[in-house]
């Protein structure tokens, strides 16, 4: 039991990040459909800038910052330009799949995997910052001035709007929040879980974090303890791959997303998004 709590533990991090800075852009009211691309371009930068600097500090730091460039492109768009919130997502993270699989051929001469880095992350250090970051976040979200001006926008910008606080520099907090957050997410991957990148590697879990988020209630303690339901789906997997290894290993791999199309099917029906989510603002 113990191996198995550690297990999640060790596989829940991407995931619970990035379903945490989920939970900071959808309370100002804007929805960040575009995750798994800002933890992909995460994973590319921690993998590359660990691989030519030799340290993976480095690396997890370039994940950071490339979520939250990334995130900018989604917050112009979707604030300033009042595009479609949902269309902008799909378009970063299309957009994130071509770019990484282009920049592996330019950067390392290969094509599918960036080469391995000669040094990786020490886990528990950056377990406990990346957990400790996401208790910290439930209280910035629900115990600070930011964080209760994060909720104002999302429930009523035009409120908010009245009583001087500037809707779009919260809703870019939010957005550049969880694109940074999502881009640590992703940047684990490849400097503590693994030491290179490889095509597409994020495997969904920008939409899980999504899932978690909703299935949380759209705060951060909710959304970590749906994190760790999807982690132990992916723990469960690789156990029984091991335990039953005639079984058909593809129906195996189809756990974790099968939980979360259930944890989406039982429960975004109950949960309650913000009144504002996914609607763009015109300054009046």
């Amino acid at each position: 039991m113990m191996d198995i709590l550690g297990q999640i533990l060790l596989i829940a991090p991407p995931i619970l990040i990035t379903a945490v800075g989920a939970c900071f852009t959808e309370i100002t009211g804007v929805t960040n459909l575009g995750l798994e691309g800002m933890m992909l371009s995460g994973a590319f930068a921690g993998a590359t800038v660990s691989y030519y600097t030799g340290n993976p500090y480095y690396g997890l730091a370039a994940g950071i910052i490339a979520g939250g460039l990334v995130s900018l492109i989604h917050a112009f768009i979707s604030i300033n330009l009042r595009g479609n919130q949902i269309v902008s997502g799909v378009a970063i993270n299309l957009l994130a799949v071509a770019v990484t699989s282009y920049l592996i051929k330019v950067l390392f001469g290969v094509a599918g995997a960036t080469m391995a880095a000669p040094h990786q992350a020490n886990t528990l250090l950056v377990l406990i910052f990346i957990y400790s970051l996401a208790i910290f976040s439930n209280f910035i979200m629900y115990g600070t001035v930011l964080g209760l001006r994060m909720r104002a926008v999302g429930e009523h910008p035009l409120a908010s709007d009245t009583v001087g606080i500037s809707v779009y520099k919260i809703r870019y907090i939010g957005v550049m929040i969880s694109g940074m957050f999502a881009g640590l997410g992703g940047a684990y991957m490849t400097t503590v879980m693994l030491p290179s990148f490889s095509n597409n590697m994020s495997a969904g879990r920008g939409f899980m974090a999504l899932a978690a988020m909703i299935f949380g209630k759209w705060k951060p303690w909710g959304a970590m303890l749906a994190s760790f339901l999807f982690a132990f789906g992916s723990v469960l997997e690789v156990q029984l791959k091991i335990s039953y290894p005639a079984f058909p290993q593809q129906f195996l791999a189809m756990i974790p997303y099968i939980l979360t199309l259930l944890a989406l099917v039982g429960f975004v029906g109950k949960a309650k998004a913000p009144s504002s989510s996914g609607q763009a603002y015109e300054k009046q």
